[in-house]
């Protein structure tokens, strides 16, 4: 009863809390953020300036005392306050078009494989204390193959690798659960700041995250492109401190990836090596899925195709397959709530 009332006035939703960008979906109404998992903190107040879009703005433009911070490292809660009020920020941003008193809605949270229940506890108690009244959590493997409509429940293997900001997360789905994965910490922001050890050892220039990862976008690959590519780079020479511009190829850009990409491609490796074959045999026909910002990384897909001799494919709108499955389980909660991972204070939907 006290659900239906609280339902009444809220909107569940659910919330891809990435390292590098969080997006919130709306029951019946689908994605309606996509936002930096940024926050901009003054140091002298501790007040907080701006959060999402406008913190990102800030990010290596702001005077000493301002500081622009991720609080999720690895796709966990690295600091638990300035979470919360990120949650409070999503939560209040989508209520602000309605009348609501003390809006409380039903969450679904995204996080990594193989997290701890220290590291759950804490997205489950930012979120409680950021408005929440009730919170679920999914595993972003699993949320991953309901966003690409992958058929989780039945007795079938589902092959996925979400390549995310903190943490690229390799799983076998089958029955409503996750027969094996492998987690490793090299994702979209190892491959930026792969880019930034290299320019740095190779060219002797310095430059930022920002403009590593606008790099890695223009002419970063896994895979040797059929046409040659070049892009400006624009920065401060460490030896002589003035700045420089330099033409960078795509040819440098995948050598300076080259090792990390080899470690996610040795993940996929040895979970197929690790796969039991009857849901191997499934998974030759079905194919391998890429999800996450990290799949776009040009011919990833071609690669991993090479080396492990499985048909693998993009999911569509790879980005957002996790928030759009955590979704699916949201409008379907008693139908798919076996596909969330418990938590001891999580109660059974109504």
């Amino acid at each position: 009863m006290i659900n239906k009332f609280f339902s009444y006035f809220s909107n569940d939703i659910a919330i891809d809390l990435g390292t590098a960008n969080s997006l919130v979906y709306v029951k019946g109404k689908g994605i309606v953020i996509n936002e930096p998992s940024v926050v901009a903190i003054n140091q002298k107040t501790g007040q907080i300036l701006a959060i999402g879009e406008e913190a990102q703005k800030m990010v290596g433009r702001t005077p000493a005392h301002i500081v622009a911070i991720r609080p999720l490292v690895d796709g966990v809660v690295s600091d638990f306050e300035v979470t919360e009020q990120m949650l409070k920020y999503f939560i209040e941003k989508v209520h602000k078009r309605r009348f609501v008193l003390g809006s409380r809605p039903r969450v679904i949270i995204g996080i990594p494989y193989g997290v701890t229940e220290v590291e759950k506890k804490a997205v489950c108690d930012a979120a409680k204390n950021a408005g929440a009244r009730q919170i679920f959590l999914i595993e972003e493997p699993m949320a991953d193959a309901i966003g690409a409509r992958l058929t989780v429940q039945e007795a079938g293997g589902n092959f996925i690798v979400d390549i995310g900001g903190g943490t690229t997360e390799v799983a076998v789905i089958s029955l409503g659960g996750i027969v094996i994965a492998k987690s490793l910490r090299i994702a979209g922001d190892k491959l930026n700041e792969d880019i930034v050890q290299f320019v740095q050892e190779e060219y002797k220039l310095l430059i930022g995250e920002r403009t590593a990862e606008r790099v890695k976008i223009g002419i970063g690959s896994a895979f040797p492109l059929k046409e040659r590519a070049e892009f400006p780079l624009r920065g401060r020479n460490i030896i002589t401190g003035l700045p420089e511009e330099i033409l960078i190829s795509d040819k440098d850009i995948k050598r300076a990836l080259e090792k990390s990409v080899k470690q996610i491609v040795t993940a996929v490796k040895t979970t197929i090596e690790e796969t039991p074959p009857e849901l191997l045999a499934d998974i030759m026909s079905k194919g391998i899925y890429l999800a996450g910002g990290g799949s776009l990384l040009r011919g990833l897909d071609t690669l991993v195709q090479q080396e492990v001799k499985i048909p693998t494919k993009i999911i569509e709108d790879s980005t957002t397959a996790m928030v759009r499955g955590a979704g699916m389980v949201l409008e379907k909660l008693d139908e798919l709530h076996e596909v969330l991972t418990g938590v001891e204070d999580m109660e059974p939907p109504r």
